[in-house]
């Protein structure tokens, strides 16, 4: 028989072990609500996806900022206004992808595949697009100051007031652009097949 002497220290244990366990479900942070996942993918600054399948994603104004997109497949994916500073995509395929006004200051895109992919108003300073292809893409008043396009294929690329101040393109081709108005000072055009002679 238990002692009304010996219910007030197990009354006290028992109390002190329910607040207790209320105060860590207090404390525990929630599950965020509506987090955007796509093929196992979740969408959202630093995320580690690297080959995954993207394609025709709606990704539009997200925030993907220093995300891991190496070899993913972003074909014909919506990044218009997205974030994509920092972020590492080397060999993707962003085939007709659309990155309209897309902010992606020191992204690697080395190696990417941009065919046909709008990126106008883009913001690449300080990208790396080494050995990308840019084949029939807009880069239409696109900002590359201090990037590098290292035999990077701009092939009837619009270039159209595309800003390319100290610019690496050694190396590269570029053939049957549409370069009015663009500007190249301090560019270095070593090795360049057919880029402008004038700067």
């Amino acid at each position: 028989m238990i002692r009304p002497r010996q219910l007030l220290p197990l009354l006290v244990a028992l109390l002190s072990c329910g607040v207790a366990a209320s105060d860590a479900t207090a404390t525990a942070p929630p599950a965020t609500p509506g987090t955007l996942v796509i093929n196992g993918c979740p969408i959202w600054p630093y995320t580690r996806c690297p080959g995954a399948d993207l394609r025709h994603a709606d990704l539009v104004g997200r925030n993907l900022a220093g995300a891991d997109l190496r070899g993913a497949d972003l074909t014909r994916a919506d990044l218009r206004g997205a974030n994509l500073a920092g972020a590492n995509l080397e060999g993707a395929n962003l085939t007709a992808a659309r990155l309209h006004k897309t902010n992606a200051p020191a992204a690697n895109l080395r190696h990417a595949r941009l065919v046909g992919a709008d990126l106008e108003a883009a913001r690449l300073m300080r990208s790396d697009l080494s050995g990308a292809d840019l084949t029939g893409a807009s880069l239409e008043f696109a900002r590359l100051n201090f990037a590098w396009l290292e035999g990077a294929q701009l092939i009837s690329t619009n270039l159209q007031e595309a800003k390319f101040a100290t610019v690496n393109l050694r190396g590269a081709r570029m053939e049957g652009c549409v370069t009015r108005y663009a500007i190249f000072p301090d560019a270095d055009f070593t090795d360049c097949q057919g880029c402008p002679t004038d700067w």
